[in-house]
């Protein structure tokens, strides 16, 4: 099951998403200039997709996204972590 937490800090905004078991996905979509994020792999690991592209990352991996490039996260670990921050 994926758990959202919205994430606010002084001028920073975003979200924490947690990923209780492996397989847990966040589906695939896309931001606009005002909801554009970087993306934080806080624990745990992550399979990323998009359109043509797949990736793999891993605690401590910073992936930045452009305005409207579709992504979508699927935790590889149970207990995985990620924290979006919007730009």
């Amino acid at each position: 099951m994926l758990f959202n937490k919205p994430l606010s800090y002084g001028k920073l905004s975003g979200g924490i998403y947690d990923f209780e078991f492996e397989g847990d996905e966040l589906p695939r979509h896309t931001h606009d200039e005002t909801t554009v994020h970087i993306s934080i792999v806080a624990r745990g690991s992550f399979k990323m997709v998009g359109d043509g592209w797949e990736m793999v990352a891993k605690c401590g991996d910073v992936v930045d996204f452009d305005v409207g490039q579709y992504h979508a996260f699927i935790a590889l670990e149970d207990n995985s972590r990620l924290i979006n921050i919007i730009k």
